[in-house]
């Protein structure tokens, strides 16, 4: 069996928790099993994860906060309850914390941030992980009776295979927390970075904060989060979630637009993975260009209005 966390914040999935499902109902269709889904605390329509691949959703109540050692427990018992051989979750802060903390309590082998299903090829268990900050794939396969993998974001397409299923109370007891969360702050109203699938970001080229509405404006038009170099962050341009690179967010999406910014290979470490890159910048010899699959030397105060516009015009046409 394959057993998938699937996290709900605030009661509400994100597009992780859809593409974890579909890629443990891809893992459990090439190994001839079921694939089910168990979700913490109160979660709304849980049962769409049936959509997505679970033939089973079940849920574990009378948890509030995140606590990971709350957490692992619940899941490793579940997995002990169910017989679950492989367990699948997102490659995000909250599965960051748990695959370690579930493979000791395990004793199980894990693989983080995978990009690719199993092979399952001569009997064994490979799949694939960017090292080096995404300039390398490494195969790991994984030898243990029970198999732990947190899936990065933004590789494993979502994709429609079932109906919506019933579900079901496992019946788990979790332990007390000795976490207190006196106060949560978190973004609202935007697809968080590491889960966005376009993004628009800005450097010091943009030469203050009073201009970046442009960028604004241009991730408004095509539906992205807008992000910043480091030098931005620290100059409190803009917020500190908003920072992407090695000593910031990671990120993957399916096309990332950096706008005046000159590509420091500590910025590029964290969003070369990323499927298509476009890059614009007035000096023709920005390190970025090398990087890019698509690059505009020009003025970002003539080029990005004239991008906005354009393709504020092919979605109304």
């Amino acid at each position: 069996m394959v057993l998938v966390f699937a996290e709900a914040t605030n009661g509400h999935f994100k597009k992780a928790a859809f593409e974890a499902v579909t890629y443990g109902s891809q893992a459990a269709e090439l190994l001839g099993t079921t694939c089910v889904a168990i979700t913490l605390g109160t979660v709304q329509n849980a049962g769409q994860l049936g959509v997505y691949g679970a033939s089973k959703v079940y849920n574990v109540g009378g948890i509030q906060d995140f606590d990971s050692q709350v957490y692992t427990s619940v899941i490793a018992q579940a997995v002990e309850k169910l017989g679950a051989t492989v367990v699948v979750m997102s490659h995000n802060s909250t599965g960051k914390s748990l695959l370690g903390r579930l493979a000791a309590r395990l004793n199980a082998g894990s693989v983080a941030g995978v990009k690719s299903l199993p092979d399952l090829s001569g009997g064994g268990f490979k799949v694939n992980k960017g090292v080096y900050s995404g300039k390398a794939i490494a195969t790991y396969e994984i030898s243990s009776p029970i198999k732990l993998v947190s899936l990065a974001g933004n590789e494993i397409p979502v994709k429609v295979t079932g109906n919506e299923v019933a579900v079901e109370t496992l019946d788990i007891t979790a332990p007390s927390s000795r976490v207190k969360v006196k106060e949560v702050k978190r973004e609202e109203g935007i697809v968080p970075l590491p889960e966005a699938s376009l993004v628009v970001s800005a450097g010091r080229g943009m030469k203050g904060p009073e201009n970046w509405g442009i960028v604004e404006d241009l991730a408004k038009s095509l539906g992205a989060t807008t992000a910043c170099s480091r030098p931005v962050a620290d100059a409190d341009w803009r917020p500190h979630h908003e920072h992407v690179g090695q000593t910031g967010v990671a990120i993957r999406p399916n096309l990332y637009i950096a706008i005046g910014i000159s590509g420091a290979i500590q910025h590029l470490a964290g969003v070369n993975q990323s499927k298509v890159i476009v890059v614009i910048n007035k000096d023709p010899e920005a390190p970025f260009f090398k990087a890019a699959d698509y690059g505009v030397v020009g003025d970002l105060f003539d080029v990005v209005p004239k991008l906005t516009e354009a393709v504020k015009k092919f979605k109304a046409a």
